[in-house]
């Protein structure tokens, strides 16, 4: 699956590492919902983190079609809650 971080690029996240991610999801779905801004900035900055960490970089001129797209780590919390679709940010 290819993510997008937005200001970031793209990385190539296998599929078998989707249920992790939507832990970490789920978590930052459940902040949002409280208007915790701590809890909402470590909820995205730990999804970010395992996301490269468990992403493969493309090529910076690689143009290839982004499945998921998330926030850059600055993203305030109102940005990222207009995100948020019915499943979060990653789809179930």
């Amino acid at each position: 699956m290819i993510v997008r971080i937005m200001g970031e690029g793209q990385l190539e996240v296998p599929e078998g590492e989707l249920a992790a991610l939507n832990t970490l999801d789920d978590a930052l779905e459940a902040a949002i919902e409280t208007g915790d801004e701590t809890r909402f900035r470590s909820a995205l900055h730990a999804l970010l983190e395992d996301v490269r960490r468990v992403g493969k970089a493309l090529p910076a001129d690689s143009l290839e079609p982004s499945e998921l797209i998330l926030p850059p780590a600055d993203a305030h919390i109102d940005e990222v809650r207009q995100m948020l679709g019915d499943s979060g940010l990653i789809p179930d």
